[in-house]
């Protein structure tokens, strides 16, 4: 066999790296297997924190008729991205917000139902069992993301 003419060169195709996932899932979810955001890299959710918290500082020192507004804008921005950050790291198995999306769901059952003339005990028990329901559903979910962790740090 000869060699190959020189200028032709072949290589062999170059393996491209792929994330180890363990056998076994540890409790303590490492920051490699974090779930990217559908706009990485630029930092979306890093950014309405940040703008929310300028806007309840600013709220927090003005006085007059722009206070409740900017309180209000800015805690909503922050609840807003804190919101989506959790329903993208529970929904790809990262870390478990069971209990944070439950309550979510809670609170919305019963407010959607609040402007009815239903009394307030109904709507703690609506919001209660609904809250009950989507707790074992998002728990159930996250478990078969996680390979069979109910709990993920």
């Amino acid at each position: 066999m000869s060699a190959p003419p020189e200028g032709d060169e072949r290589r062999e195709p170059r393996a491209t790296a792929q994330p180890v996932v363990p056998s076994t899932p540890r409790l303590r979810a490492p920051l490699e297997e974090a779930p990217k955001a559908p706009w990485h890299p630029f930092p979306l959710v890093e950014l309405s924190v940040l703008i929310g918290m300028v806007l309840v500082v600013v709220g927090v020192l003005s006085e007059g008729d722009r206070r409740p507004i900017l309180l209000f804008s800015g805690i909503g921005l922050i609840s807003i991205a804190s919101l989506e950050l959790a329903i993208r790291e529970h929904f790809a198995g990262y870390r478990s917000h069971s209990s944070l999306l439950a309550g979510i769901a809670a609170v919305g059952a019963a407010a959607a139902l609040y402007p009815t003339s239903i009394p307030g005990e109904i709507l703690t028990v609506v919001g209660l069992v609904c809250g009950g329901v989507a707790f074992y559903l998002l728990r159930r979910q996250f478990a078969a993301r996680a390979r069979g962790l109910t709990f993920r740090a």
